[in-house]
């Protein structure tokens, strides 16, 4: 059944069956997809994270197959089918629309009308009226009954199913009408657009679906999904009807009767779930590469930084973080305040602040100001005075009130926890980041209305993705992180912590085999991503340890030791590859090595910029068309970007503005968190909404 398995998930992505049997074989072994991708190139064929997610994916997928196909066959035995035929086209199936398709006629149900006419003895008259040659017809209960068994088997037919199901995928239209009993309710405004709209289901955008279902949801909708009737009934006249006459007109009718009743709404239902399905698929997708680009975010690294979360009435939470982001002082600051303005500067001053992070929520424009004046201020009296970020603060009210936070700091409340929250986002993004479940983080279209199954599974892969990309330091990550290296998970992250706590910091990699129930397969799944500046320089590299003998041998051939090789640009350019090549052991793992000895430890990420909005627009009503102006992107969607321009609203750069030729994907020109800068070309004040454009101006 695996190979069966290869060779099907072989044809479906475009993969080579044998790269497809490795990598089930290396996840059978509990190999995880980045250390497969990162480790394991020659067994794969170099696959991607992608392709082996994707394999990962319809692996599982068969795999629930041939359970449910177990079921089926438990279903066929219990009343008492044995057809050797039947049997066999189950055996061969592997699509799951075509296997319930197949087991339908045998599927237990509530008792229908079909069922009642065969309990009075109709079926013979019904198997008479089928072969549609003239007949005396009986009364019309009795034809009532046989065409109510009739209907049900031409609903419940294979090859109609797949003729109105084709003619589904060809012709259906999604229509929506608003429900006129709430149509004026303020919440049924925002899906005013589709109050009553038509269009193909097969063109129709993710996002229409999405807010057309919720609005459904809400009751503020009603939706129907249609093909052409006529096309329709043609097309089971096609395999039903072969005669004239009134016994075929009895066909006829029930056949109509049967695509009304029972087939065209079952097989609405299931494109319905289809196009859901595929609609949930690119706003899963859309919000994962939202989600990398996010966590991918550059760090400042370990800087003092005071850390302030903007507010009016309440003054704005300000903590002081040390290098290691741990919580010095706190206190509360006032806008437009002389004294509060002291105190952000006797704080700056005395723990020698080197940044400035603050929230871009509420009066973060204002608390932005109030900060350049002070730093403005304190030019001639410190020798340099800190840079200043905004930082997104979504989703830090929610690790605020998390047992996470409550575990880091039991004596502060929910305000000084966010505030923590912001200025540690700018140290690492990352590492605060992986504490807050991912759709909390708010870089998601539509994320409370698809999948959450698939949306989880989605965003764990994504986190832990990025985390093993980017790689962690053993010694300082905290167990919220280290959960998410290969092969690692929440037990084992905290038996990494509570041994270092005990122990002191690791001196080698080697030293995690110490750890309580760290064994040898978890090691080789976790080493490569773990890093620390012990002796051994290739462990703060991504070097795994299962080739440190092959570095070794390689310093040796060249005459020095391994951090010599590493120091020498030189001695390594010398190194001819195809020496080291093994069984076990080739180019790809030898380029790797090659190009991690060349930048040990390097962090991808790159480095932060500051940002500086335009100091004559604060708020929406100082927006002017044409203006050009210095914006972040702070959402990706499927249909554009948003951008915040410091107007305390968001403007949008439609897929069509993205530049002067066409562009099916926003990512193609923007990135989450990007600096850009944007011409207005629309303000709807009414509805605070500010349409902008990036054709013509260079980024």
């Amino acid at each position: 059944m695996e190979s069966n398995f290869a060779h099907i998930i072989s044809g479906s992505a475009g993969i080579g069956q044998r790269q497809v049997e490795a990598t089930m074989a290396l996840l059978d072994e509990g190999a995880t997809i980045p250390f497969i991708a990162r480790y394991r190139k020659e067994r794969t064929g170099s696959l991607d994270e992608v392709q082996i997610a994707a394999i990962q994916t319809q692996y599982s997928k068969l795999q629930e197959l041939a359970k449910r196909k177990e079921t089926i066959y438990a279903r066929l035995d219990e009343i008492g089918i044995t057809n050797d035929e039947l049997r066999q086209r189950i055996a061969d199936c592997w699509d799951a629309t075509e296997l319930e398709d197949i087991y339908l006629p045998y599927k237990p149900h509530r008792k229908t009308r079909a069922d009642i006419a065969i309990e009075k003895g109709l079926l013979p008259l019904a198997e008479e009226i089928l072969k549609q040659r003239p007949m005396r017809l009986p009364d019309e209960e009795s034809l009532q009954g046989a065409r109510d068994i009739l209907a049900q088997r031409i609903a419940e037919d294979e090859k109609s199913r797949n003729a109105i199901r084709r003619e589904f995928s060809y012709t259906a239209l999604l229509t929506t009408k608003a429900v006129k009993t709430k149509c004026d309710s303020p919440e049924a405004q925002n899906y005013k657009d589709y109050f009553d709209f038509k269009c193909p289901l097969k063109h129709i955008k993710s996002h229409q679906l999405l807010a057309i279902r919720r609005a459904e949801a809400e009751g503020f909708l009603r939706v129907d999904i249609s093909p052409d009737s006529e096309k329709a009934l043609d097309k089971l006249a096609n395999l039903w009807l072969k005669a004239h006459n009134d016994t075929a007109y009895q066909v006829e009718l029930a056949m109509e009767d049967g695509y009304k009743r029972l087939l065209k709404p079952a097989i609405e239902t299931e494109f319905a779930a289809l196009s859901k399905e595929k609609a949930d698929q690119e706003a899963i997708r859309v919000f994962a590469d939202n989600l990398r680009q996010l966590l991918l975010g550059a760090p400042l690294g370990r800087k003092r930084v005071l850390a302030l979360d903007p507010g009016f009435r309440t003054g704005c939470k300000t903590v002081v973080l040390n290098e290691q982001g741990d919580l010095v002082t706190h206190d509360v600051i006032f806008l437009h305040n002389l004294q509060s303005t002291k105190r952000l500067e006797e704080l700056i001053q005395k723990y020698r602040i080197e940044a400035i992070a603050i929230g871009n929520g509420t009066a973060s424009r204002e608390c932005e100001e109030m900060a350049r004046k002070v730093v403005e201020s304190l030019k001639l009296k410190v020798e340099r005075t800190p840079q200043i970020f905004v930082v997104s603060e979504a989703g830090a009210s929610v690790y605020s009130a998390s047992k996470i936070a409550r575990e880091e700091f039991p004596e502060e409340d929910v305000t000084v926890r966010g505030a923590v929250s912001i200025g540690r986002r700018l140290i690492d993004p990352l590492a605060e980041l992986v504490k807050i479940e991912p759709k909390s983080i708010g870089v998601g279209q539509y994320q409370h209305d698809v999948d959450q199954t698939e949306l989880r599974e989605s965003l764990q892969q994504t986190v832990e993705s990025v985390v093993n990309y980017v790689g962690v330091d053993v010694n300082t990550a905290s167990k919220h992180l280290l959960t998410y290296i290969s092969g690692l998970g929440p037990t084992l992250a905290q038996s990494i912590v509570d041994y270092r706590a005990e122990h002191g910091a690791f001196g080698s990699r080697k030293e995690l085999l110490k750890v309580p129930k760290l064994g040898a397969k978890t090691f080789e799944q976790a080493a490569g991503f773990l890093r620390l500046k012990g002796k051994n320089p290739l462990d703060n590299s991504a070097v795994h340890p299962e080739s440190y003998a092959l570095v070794k041998q390689m310093a040796k051939d060249q005459g020095c030791s391994v951090a010599e090789l590493i120091a020498d640009e030189q001695k390594r350019a010398q190194i001819d590859l195809n020496k080291y090549v093994t069984a076990e052991v080739g180019l790809p793992t030898l380029t790797d090595i090659m190009k991690e000895l060349a930048q040990p430890g390097r962090d991808p990420r790159g480095e932060t910029e500051e940002f500086h909005f335009d100091e004559h627009v604060h708020t929406i009503d100082d927006l002017q068309a044409g203006m050009v102006l210095p914006g972040i992107v702070t959402n990706i969607s499927a249909f554009g970007a948003f951008v915040d321009l410091g107007v305390h609203k968001d403007g949008l750069i439609h897929v069509s503005e993205m530049a002067d030729r066409r562009v099916s994907n926003p990512q193609e020109v923007v990135k989450l968190h990007q600096h850009v800068r944007v011409r207005v070309i629309d303000i709807d004040r009414a509805r605070g909404r500010i349409q902008l454009s990036l054709k013509g101006i260079k980024n």
